[in-house]
Order: structure tokens, then sequence, then C-alpha cells
């Protein structure tokens, strides 16, 4: 009999039945579908840091330029202020007595466009307005429409 009673006791620990495998497949999709929301919440978040990040860069930039232009390290001309003509300015560079002086290394892409491509403002510009007047640049903006995790436009960063 002891036989008999070993070999029921194996068939019954061989698998799963159908409602244990029911059972764990909802839990494992109830854990998923946790999950995936506070992944994209962590892909915003961290694009929100890189974006803030590349406007201070590049407000950073423009500010240096116009510092060094303001102490007549070069000459700029006289309807932009001291203020840099375009991005790729900083980028390229000025000479300044047979050297090359380099505000930026590179125009970062936006990280919520996924484009090199931001919004400028002179300072004849209206500090809100989304057209620019072009005679020099004051101020960068995201051209993204989306709206941030704290209920603000990107554009207004």
């Amino acid at each position: 009999m002891r036989k008999h009673s070993a070999i029921t006791i194996r068939r019954g620990e061989r698998g799963l039945t159908l409602v244990e495998l029911i059972v764990t497949a909802s839990i494992l999709s109830i854990l998923a579908s946790a999950v995936l929301p506070i992944a994209r919440f962590e892909v915003k978040r961290r694009n929100e840091r890189f974006l803030r990040y590349d406007l201070w860069m590049m407000r950073d930039a423009i500010d240096k330029y116009k510092d060094a232009a303001d102490r007549g390290a070069f000459q700029t001309k006289v309807e932009s202020q001291n203020y840099p003509p375009d991005l790729e300015t900083l980028v390229k560079g000025v000479d300044v007595q047979g050297k090359k002086l380099r505000f930026l290394r590179k125009i970062p892409i936006d990280p919520t466009t996924g484009r090199a491509e931001w919004g400028l403002r002179s300072m004849q510009d209206d500090p809100d307005s989304d057209s620019y007047g072009g005679q020099s640049v004051f101020d960068v903006y995201s051209k993204s429409q989306g709206t941030a995790l704290d209920g603000t436009k990107y554009s207004t960063w």
C-alpha cells in the first residue's frame, strides 16, 4: 500500500492547476499595470530635469556672451545691445585677440520635442511673445506645447 500512496502524492505535486495559473497571471497583470504609470512619470520627470538644465545652460551662455561684449572683448552690432545674434554664434564663438571664445559646446536637443529647435526672444519682444523679432537673442524657451508635472506649460519655463 505504501507504494500506491507514494504514487498518488507525486501525481498531486506534478504541476499547477488552472486556477493557480489564472490567479498568478492576474496578480502579475495587476503589478504590471501599476508599474507602467510610475515608469511614464519617471521618464517625464527626467525629461523635465534635462529641459531645465538645457535652458539654464543656454541662458548662462547668453549672459556670458553679453558680459564679454559689455567688457569690450569683441564688437557687436549697436542694435543688439551686446546680445548674441543667434544660438549658433554661441557655439561657433567669436574672435578675441586671435583666439576663439566659445560660450556653448552645442545647441542641446529639447527633450520634450526631440529637436534642437528653440524659441527665441530678443530684448524688443514681449516677455510672453512667441514671435521672434530677430535683432538678437535675449532669451530661449521650449517650443513644446506640452504641460509639465506641475501644471505649467513647457514654453513658459
